[in-house]
Order: structure tokens, then C-alpha cells, then sequence
């Protein structure tokens, strides 16, 4: 038998895997590095961090990735040597973490590798017939393996689209294994650069789990800071809190066709980003407004759309809302929430053990637990959630 199989054998025969976890988002903030120990896996699955780090990526990295991103005409070049740049670059952040937590490389089972999103292209979105749900991330998970040492699994959305998925979101997976509580009706909200959310049912039936994009989170308001103010996010909403809600530029950016479409669906940057702000500007005859003002407006785009795709999921239920990524950092868009849907407790994924910014990251070591230790969880043939098991494995040699 290969070494590298029979190892990977021995690792899901092993009664606790640690497991790094790593995401970078569209907002291309930097990598989230979770340390995860788990024990067990499907419903049985009991899963703590040990240590996290967010490595921030210079502006070289971001400009680098943005030649590329969420761009339809690209310099094909770029893409080719971005894919083991940004791969090499993990392994050395992954690297660099072990020795500040002084952690040997061999004690670590495994490495779930999201990799960075370059470009999202659901049907939904591209509308060409003959063409299927399409992702891209790249980061070599060979690289990754080769420079760390350490089995990779990797490239997890290609697997989710190959079964009939759109290769988002993923969380649903592990927000299931983790986060059911028996009793309690819960929404998973996550507010990255996109705005997702998972509900989980209080009777803990796989088959009522439920996963959709809702529009944009943050990229909207993050892209409009960096261009007029030289930031990378409007911190505790400052700026933002300096304007007002202008009604007609509101009504504009929610005139889209995505926001009627059938849930589950998914979106990305490629979709709501500055170009997107300036058409609806235009046609709200609101291009003077003054850069608060929009982004006031922003704020409370990001949590209407948010709140409407709750209300038309299920308005029925009282939920217990936890949320997690940059935008639960945002008062702006939070009180909205609070005000949009009165009967929700909310609370943030911290109140249940963990990080809210180590989440995603914490989700992906999950989906690499049940590529190479779980069974199969059965979550029913509704259209967005495919039984697949997902990650690419890379061995080091």
C-alpha cells in the first residue's frame, strides 16, 4: 500500500484528528488559521479550537488577487501562477503559526484548505444554457501538502457543483454537525462579503436544513470605503453613522431580479459590486449624495435583503439568530436587523463555543473530519444541499 494511503487510513481510524482549518473570503482581509481538535464525526461530531490566527495579507497580495477577481476578461497568466503563489503563501502562513504555537507539523492529521475565491459563476448568474453551477478557488492544495508536510484536502465546492449544488454555501454541512441543539430553532447567519445563512431545526432533522445566500454582506460597503476613504471597512460603522438612509437609492440597489429568484440561491462580487452601486445611483438620480449617505444606505441594504430572505424562508417559526463574520462588527447593520425581525433573539456563534471569526474556517476543518472520517449524513434531495462528501486530497509527496 501507498505510505501516503495507509497513513491517511491510520488518520481516520484515529480517535481525536487535529485539523487546520484555513478561509480567506472575498474580502481578501487576509487567512483565517484555525487549530481544531475533533473527536468523533457525523452527528457525533465534537469539535474544539485549540488556536487561532488572522494573518493579514499586505496590499501586494490584494492587488495581486484583484487583477483577477470577479473579472469575466482576465490576463490568463496571472490566474495560472496566482493558483500555486497563493498556495505557497498558505503553506508559509500555515508554517509560521506552527512555530508561534509551537506545534510540531507531524502532530497535524490534516489541512482544509478553502482556498481564495477568484470567481463565482452559478447558472443563476451566468444564464448560459448549456453551461452548469461553476466556482473557482485557487491555492494549490499540492503546494500546500508539498511545503507543510501535512495531508491537504482541498478545492471542497467543486464536489457540491458536480452534484447538483452551486458550490455555495458550504456551511450548511457543518453548521449542522455542530451547531443542532434539540429544541431551539436556529438561523446560522454569516455576514462576510457575501450574506449567507443556514436554519437549523429544533427537531434536528437533516432533511429541514437549509442554506441560501441573501445578497451582499459587506463587499459593497468594504469596496466604496477603500475607493473614496483609502480603508480597508468602515470600522464600528463610523463613517456610516455619520449619514442617513436615502429611500430612492435604497429602492434602486433592492431592484434586481436576484432578489425575486427561488431560494436556495447563491451571488457573489461578480454580481454586487461599485458597478452595480453606480447603475442603481444613476437610475435613483442620487449621484451627488455624500459618501455617509451612501453608505448609511449601504448598511441598510445589506440587512433588508438580509431580513426579507428570512421572512419569505419561513415566517412562521421564532429563531434564535446567531451570527458571525465582519458584519456582526457593524452596529449599523445589526440594529437593523434587531428592528427587521422583532421576534428573533440574537445572539453570535461565540455564545455556543465558537469564534465567529473562526467559523468558516472551523466549517472547512469539519468538511475534511467527515471527507476522511465520516459516514454520510442524509440530508434529504432538496435542491442547494447534494449528500456528497467533499475535498480533494494532496500528500505531501
Amino acid at each position: 500500500m501507498n505510505e501516503n494511503i495507509d497513513k491517511l487510513y491510520k488518520i481516520a481510524q484515529k480517535e481525536e484528528r487535529l485539523i487546520i482549518g484555513l478561509m480567506s473570503g472575498t474580502s481578501m482581509d487576509g487567512l483565517d488559521v484555525a487549530l481544531c481538535k475533533f473527536v468523533g464525526s457525523g452527528g457525533e461530531t465534537e469539535v474544539s479550537i485549540l488556536a487561532f490566527e488572522t494573518v493579514g495579507f499586505a496590499e501586494e497580495i490584494k492587488d495581486e488577487i484583484r487583477k483577477v477577481f470577479a473579472k469575466s476578461t482576465i490576463d490568463f497568466q496571472q490566474l495560472c501562477l496566482l493558483n500555486p503563489w497563493i498556495g505557497n503563501l498558505h503553506a508559509e502562513i500555515i508554517n509560521d503559526c506552527l512555530k508561534k504555537w509551537d506545534i510540531s507539523p507531524e502532530k497535524i492529521d490534516l489541512i482544509a484548505s478553502h482556498g481564495q475565491t477568484v470567481f463565482h459563476a452559478p447558472k443563476i448568474l451566468h444564464g448560459l444554457e448549456k453551461f452548469p453551477n461553476a466556482t473557482l478557488q485557487i491555492g494549490d492544495g499540492d503546494h500546500i501538502a508539498v511545503k507543510t508536510k501535512i495531508i491537504t484536502l482541498s478545492d471542497f465546492r467543486q464536489k457540491h457543483c458536480a452534484a447538483g449544488g452551486e458550490g455555495a454555501p458550504l456551511a450548511v454541512y457543518g453548521d449542522y454537525l455542530i451547531f443542532s441543539k434539540r429544541g431551539e430553532n436556529r438561523i446560522l447567519l454569516n455576514m462576510g462579503g457575501i450574506a449567507n445563512f443556514t436554519y437549523l431545526a429544533g427537531n434536528l432533522d437533516a432533511n429541514e436544513v437549509f442554506a441560501t445566500d441573501t445578497g451582499t454582506g459587506n463587499t459593497l460597503i468594504d469596496a466604496y470605503v477603500k475607493k473614496h476613504f483609502g480603508l480597508a471597512y468602515d470600522e464600528d460603522a463610523k463613517i456610516a453613522s455619520q449619514g442617513n438612509v436615502n429611500k430612492d437609492l435604497l429602492k434602486a440597489l433592492k431592484d434586481n431580479e436576484f432578489f425575486s429568484k427561488k431560494l436556495p440561491k447563491t451571488t457573489g462580487p461578480e454580481l454586487f459590486n461599485l458597478e452595480y452601486l453606480k447603475s442603481a445611483q444613476e437610475k435613483s438620480h442620487t449621484e451627488e449624495l455624500s459618501h455617509e449617505d451612501v453608505l448609511a444606505t449601504l448598511c441598510r441594504f445589506s440587512a433588508e435583503t438580509i431580513a426579507d430572505t428570512i421572512k419569505v424562508f419561513k415566517s412562521d417559526v421564532a429563531y434564535t439568530i446567531y451570527g458571525s463574520g465582519g458584519g456582526v462588527h457593524n452596529p449599523l447593520i445589526m440594529r437593523s436587523l434587531r428592528a427587521l425581525l422583532p421576534n428573533c433573539s440574537f445572539m453570535k456563534t461565540d455564545d455556543l463555543g465558537i469564534s465567529g471569526d473562526a467559523k468558516e474556517a472551523v466549517l472547512f476543518a469539519t468538511l475534511a473530519n467527515e471527507a476522511v472520517a465520516g459516514g454520510r449524513t442524509n440530508f434529504g434531495t432538496r435542491k442547494g444541499v447534494p449528500n456528497v462528501s467533499m475535498g480533494k486530497v494532496s500528500f505531501p509527496a
